[in-house]
C-alpha cells in the first residue's frame, strides 16, 4: 500500500470512517470489544482491545502486516473458507474471529512473526475487516507472490534442507507464497539453471545457504541480465545493468557475513520475514578481471595475503566443518607470509563519506541515496563523468603488504560485530580499500584483535585505508603466461629491489580471497557497479 491512500473495503461500509466502525462496533462481546482504526495520512493499523479492568493497545505498519487468517472454531487459522462461529466469552452470545500475523520485533534486529486476534459476533462485519486487510496486502506490489528458492543441502553443517521446511516454508505458506524448490546437487548448479530458465514467472530468488550459495545466485542474475542485454562482462570497463530481481538471503552457511551485514542478524526467521513484506535494499558488486578476463564478481571480502593463504589452507580441511576457518587464520598468523606488489587506486573524491566515519551504513541511508541518485542520471551523463575519473590521477602503493582487502560492505559477522571496514557502505559506489604493510606479528595481531572490538582497527602506522572506485593490483613476481605483467613489475619494483637487495619472500605469491572463493591470479583489476544487485532487505535498522 502507497503511503498514506485510505483503507476502504470495496464492497461494504468505508472501514477507514471511524466513527461509522464505532456505530457497527456495539454488537460485539462486552467482555472483550475491538477496535480497529486508521488515522488519516498513516499507514498503521490501531488495535484497541477493552475489557472491564484495563486496555491494551498495539499499532502495527500495514506494511509488517504478514497475513490476515479466518480463525474456525477449534482456534485455528485457515487460508480460505466460511467464517466458523467462536465460543461465546458469554452463555448469551456467539463471536465470529480472524487472526492478523505480524512482524514482532525482538532482540536485536531480530524479527518475529506475532499474532493478534479479533472476535466479534456480526458475520459482515468480521468479512469486511478480513476482505480489506487482505486487499491491502495484495495491493502492494513490492511484496513477491512466486519465487524461486536453491537449497545448498552441504553448506555449514548440512542443514539447509532442515531450515527451510521447518522456518522458512510454513511462514511462504502463511503469507500465500508459493515457491519452486531446487535443492543443488553441484557446484554452480544454481548459476547454470539462472542462466537458462524462465525468469519472467518469479518474483525473486531465495539462497538458502550460505555467502558461497549466494555467490552462485548473484553470479546467474547478474551473468543472465547482461547476456539479455549484449553486454560482454569480459570487458572491464562495461558499463552492468542492474538487475531486476531481488534476492532473498536465508542464512544456513559457517559465516553467513552478506546476511549479517544487511540485516544484522543471521536469522532464517527474520530473513523470511523481510522477504516476505517485500524489502528492497541495492548493493554494490565489485567485477574482478585479469588481462581482459573476467573472473569473479564480489560483493563482500575481496582479501590477498592473510585472507587468501587462510581460505587456501582451510580447502583441505573441510572436514572439519566451519572450525576450520580457526584453524587455517591460526596457521596462516603464525607462517606470517608478506607479499610484494603495487596497488594503484583510482581515489572516490566526489562520494560523500569516509571510511574513518563513525557511523555506520543503516537503513535509509542519505550516503547511498545519493549514489542511488548517481545512477539514475543519463548514459551520456556518465559516460562524461566516466571520462573526467580517467583523467584523474591514480595513485600507486608500492611495498610489502601482509594483507590487501577490499570490501564492499562492513562484512560484519558474529565473531566481528563491526566488521572489516565498520564504516563501508552498501550501495554508494565505492570500494573501502585497505592495506595492512608489513609489520610484526604482533603489531598484527593488535589489528585482529580490533575487529572484535570497538577500537579503531586502523589508528595503526602499517594500515591505510581508502575509499577507491577502482583498483589495479600486481605482484613482483607474476606467472610465466603473465609476461607483460611482469614487464610492469620491473618498473614498479625496481627502485625496492635496489634498495632491498638481500630482502626476499619465503612464498613469491598468494591468491584473492573473493567471497569464500579462490582466485588463483595474483594480478587482477577491480570495479565497482554501483546498486547492480538488489536484497530482500531494508538495511540495519538502527
Amino acid at each position: 500500500m502507497s503511503s498514506g491512500r485510505s483503507m476502504a473495503s470495496q464492497n461494504g461500509c468505508a472501514l477507514s470512517d471511524v466513527t461509522g466502525i464505532s456505530q457497527e462496533i456495539h454488537s460485539f462481546s462486552p467482555n472483550i470489544r475491538t477496535l480497529l482504526q486508521k488515522k488519516n495520512h498513516s499507514e498503521n493499523v490501531r488495535k484497541k482491545m477493552l475489557t472491564s479492568q484495563k486496555s491494551w493497545r498495539l499499532s502495527v505498519p500495514v506494511c509488517d502486516i504478514v497475513a490476515v487468517c479466518e480463525t474456525e472454531e477449534d482456534g485455528i487459522s485457515k487460508e480460505s473458507g466460511r467464517w466458523q462461529k467462536m465460543p461465546s466469552f458469554s452463555t448469551e452470545l456467539t463471536l465470529h474471529a480472524f487472526t492478523v500475523h505480524h512482524v514482532q520485533r525482538s532482540k536485536r534486529h531480530h524479527w518475529e512473526c506475532n499474532e493478534v486476534t479479533f472476535y466479534c459476533s456480526d458475520h459482515l462485519l468480521c468479512n469486511q475487516w478480513v476482505q480489506a486487510l487482505k486487499e491491502q496486502l495484495d495491493s502492494q506490489a513490492m511484496r513477491p507472490k512466486h519465487l524461486i528458492v536453491f537449497i545448498n543441502p552441504f553448506g555449514g553443517k548440512r542443514l539447509g534442507k532442515q531450515i527451510y521446511y521447518d522456518k522458512v516454508a510454513p511462514l511462504f505458506r502463511l503469507a500465500c507464497i508459493t515457491a519452486e524448490v531446487i535443492v543443488t546437487e553441484r557446484a554452480n548448479h544454481a548459476r547454470d539453471h539462472l542462466l537458462e530458465a524462465d525468469l519472467a514467472k518469479y518474483d525473486g530468488i531465495v539462497s538458502v545457504g550460505g555467502d558461497g550459495m549466494f555467490s552462485e545466485v548473484m553470479h546467474g542474475l547478474i551473468s543472465r541480465t547482461q547476456k539479455n542485454l549484449g553486454i560482454d562482462e569480459n570487458y572491464p570497463s562495461a558499463e552492468l545493468v542492474p538487475c531486476d530481481l531481488r534476492i532473498g538471503i536465508i542464512p544456513a552457511g559457517s559465516t553467513d557475513c552478506i546476511c549479517y551485514a544487511t540485516v544484522g542478524a543471521n536469522d532464517p526467521i527474520t530473513s523470511a520475514l523481510h522477504i516476505i513484506v517485500g524489502d528492497s535494499q541495492p548493493i554494490d558488486v565489485s567485477s574482478v578481471h585479469h588481462k581482459n578476463m573476467f573472473l569473479k564478481y564480489s560483493v563482500s571480502l575481496l582479501g590477498y595475503g592473510f585472507y587468501g593463504d587462510t581460505l587456501i589452507d582451510s580447502e583441505k580441511n573441510r572436514w572439519m566443518g566451519p572450525s576450520r576457518y580457526n584453524f587455517s587464520g591460526f596457521k596462516t598468523f603464525l607462517s606470517h607470509h608478506c607479499y610484494e606488489g603495487a596497488v594503484s587506486f583510482l581515489p572516490a573524491t566526489e562520494t560523500p563519506g569516509s571510511p574513518r566515519d563513525p557511523r555506520p551504513c543503516t537503513a535509509g541511508c542519505h550516503i547511498c541515496k545519493y549514489g542511488g541518485d548517481q545512477v539514475k542520471i543519463s548514459q551520456k551523463a556518465r559516460n562524461l563523468k566516466c571520462i573526467e575519473e580517467e583523467q584523474q590521477q591514480w595513485k600507486v602503493i608500492k611495498g610489502k603488504f601482509l594483507a590487501v582487502n577490499s570490501m564492499n560492505m562492513s562484512c560484519a559477522c558474529p565473531k566481528s560485530p563491526k566488521g572489516l571496514s565498520p564504516a563501508a557502505h552498501l550501495a554508494d559506489g565505492t570500494i573501502d580499500l585497505i592495506l595492512v604493510h608489513k609489520c610484526s606479528r604482533l603489531s598484527f595481531l593488535r589489528h585482529l584483535i580490533r575487529h572484535t572490538n570497538n577500537d579503531d582497527q586502523f589508528d595503526h602506522a602499517f594500515v591505510e585505508v581508502h575509499r577507491v572506485k577502482e583498483f589495479k593490483f600486481t605482484p613482483k613476481y607474476c606467472d610465466e603466461e603473465d609476461s607483460d605483467i611482469r614487464d610492469v613489475g620491473k618498473n614498479l619494483f625496481g627502485q625496492i629491489c635496489r634498495d632491498h637487495p638481500s630482502c626476499s619472500c619465503a612464498q613469491l605469491q598468494s591468491s584473492w580471497n573473493c567471497d569464500g572463493e579462490i582466485i588463483k591470479h595474483a594480478a587482477i583489476d577491480v570495479k565497482v557497479h554501483c546498486q547492480l544487485v538488489k536484497l530482500f532487505v531494508r538495511g540495519i535498522e538502527e
